[in-house]
């Protein structure tokens, strides 16, 4: 089973785009230096300033490597000044529902 991290990011009123920008940027860094990761940045419709990004990964340490990496570190500087808060957290599967499902 994959082990997922999981961003929930609540955005200053008025940066969202910039910050889409800067975790395209993100994510782009990510693939260079972890190649054949997955990426979803979901857009909140009632918390219009509300972002969740996920990504599977094969291991804990993967992810404890990636948030420790300098594509991670680099990225994450100047999105922080866009941010009211973060929340990063680490979760493992407990139910995997067909090979089709969000894909």
């Amino acid at each position: 089973m994959s082990v997922y991290s999981l961003g929930i990011w609540l955005v200053k009123p008025g940066h969202e785009d910039d910050f889409v920008k800067a975790w395209q940027e993100l994510a782009r860094r990510t693939e260079e230096a972890f190649p054949g990761r997955k990426a979803v940045l979901m857009h909140d419709r009632d918390v219009h300033n509300r972002f969740i990004s996920t990504g599977p990964w094969e291991s804990v340490e993967q992810i404890e490597q990636w948030r420790a990496s300098q594509a991670f570190t680099e990225t994450l500087a100047p999105i922080k000044d866009m941010i009211e808060r973060f929340e990063p957290h680490t979760l493992d599967e407990a139910v995997v529902l067909g090979g089709g499902f969000g894909g």
